[in-house]
């Protein structure tokens, strides 16, 4: 018997809810674990970082449900205006007294108690903008001056003021959206190579001129030569991970969170884990990630239109490349680098922007193309205003 479409209810995918929310849990069981010593030492209150991490979950939980609620349509219209002021504040970080420093780098902005990091607003920033512009100039994209050049000039003017405070991790992340989304888009892939290729020399460039980002190409090809010097980092986190075996050694049993290796609670949070849960909680926070970023490109092929399409598609790598070169960067895999992981490490601006792209994912799920049984065989349900995008 054939069932109503109209009848069925319009649901969002509970499975990318579910694998945020328990990247989430873990995060702040995590933050816990591998903060307490730190901020015992540094503000004589073990937990410092976890009331602070806490209170940007409650928030996050928030944004999350009213990005649900609200119909990503609506982005469209906020598409230039996000990214405008994603650009001030982007630039304000350079001024004294509004941008913060931390270690020589500027990235923050001074809200009172708070900091607010700008760069993880302008991966959301940019995906919004080409989502829309993409949706916009879809039977243009093959034109220089029209479906590549004005992209890449944007996106250009972001990466240049991401790098420079410094924050390679997220300007690389800015750059691989936008190449990503442009050749799903239907720009020319000589295009897209030419401007990978320069990017590419110049980043060399870059390294080469900078002893900081050389030291850590040598400590990424020989952690354990430069252990004591500039792979002492790496060096460690491969200890952490290493000497968690299988099973690791038991919730709040990390040795190395005991000052021996930094940042532990925010770029090598997965160190820890991996340490105190072994083997198998690192493939559970690998596997929960996989999850949520096959519902978030599944979802890009059965959005209603081009731009739910082309959202998704940009939100989800908005998550799932940070999370892999994180991964791979803990695990020696790629040059040490400061990302963070998702979700996962201590950091109100990534978790809030992290969970808003979660919320709007949702809003488009709800809205999607389903699959629906008629006389035992599925098929996609028919909506009006189909559009184009990924697929």
């Amino acid at each position: 018997m054939q069932k109503n479409p109209e009848a069925l209810p319009r649901s969002c995918d509970h499975i990318i809810m579910v694998s945020a929310l328990t990247l989430v849990a873990l995060g702040l069981t995590m933050v816990f674990n591998a903060s307490t010593v730190m901020a015992q030492a540094q503000y004589q209150d073990p937990y410092f970082f976890i009331k602070r991490q806490a209170l940007y979950a409650l928030l996050g939980v928030g944004v999350l449900f009213l990005g649900r609620t609200i119909n990503y349509r609506i982005y469209q219209r906020l598409a230039y205006p996000f990214l405008f002021i994603t650009l001030i504040a982007l630039i304000l970080v350079f001024i004294p007294g509004i941008g913060g420093k931390v270690r020589g780098a500027a990235r923050w902005l001074k809200l009172g108690a708070f900091n607010l990091q700008p760069s993880e607003f302008a991966k959301l920033a940019m995906a919004l903008f080409l989502a829309y512009s993409l949706t916009k100039k879809q039977e243009k994209m093959k034109h220089f001056s029209i479906g590549f050049l004005p992209h890449m000039m944007v996106a250009g003017v972001f990466i240049i003021l991401v790098g420079l405070e410094p924050d390679f991790g997220t300007a690389i992340t800015i750059a691989a959206i936008v190449f990503t989304m442009l050749f799903i888009g239907g720009t020319r892939l000589t295009h897209i190579l030419l401007a990978l290729g320069s990017g590419v020399a110049l980043a060399t460039v870059m390294v080469l001129r900078d002893p900081k980002k050389l030291g850590r190409v040598f400590s990424y090809l020989d952690p354990w030569k430069y252990g004591q010097d500039v792979g002492y980092q790496l060096k460690q986190s491969l200890l952490a991970i290493g000497s968690g075996c299988l099973f690791g050694l038991g919730p709040g049993q990390s040795r190395a969170k005991l000052f021996y290796l930094p940042d532990a609670h925010t770029d090598f949070i997965l160190s820890i884990f991996s340490e105190e849960m072994g083997l198998v909680g690192f493939l559970l926070v690998f596997s929960l990630f996989v999850i949520l970023v096959y519902r978030g490109l599944r979802l890009s092929f059965r959005a209603e239109d081009a731009f739910g399409s082309y959202l998704a598609l940009g939100l989800t790598l908005l998550i799932g490349l940070p999370a892999v070169i994180n991964m791979g960067v803990v695990s020696g895999i790629f040059p040490t680098k400061g990302l963070s992981l998702p979700f996962l490490s201590y950091g109100g601006s990534s978790l809030l922007a992290n969970l808003l792209a979660v919320g709007i994912l949702l809003n488009i799920s709800s809205q999607a193309k389903r699959v629906v049984r008629v006389v035992g065989r599925p098929q996609v349900q028919k909506k009006q205003d189909e559009g184009g995008g990924p697929g």
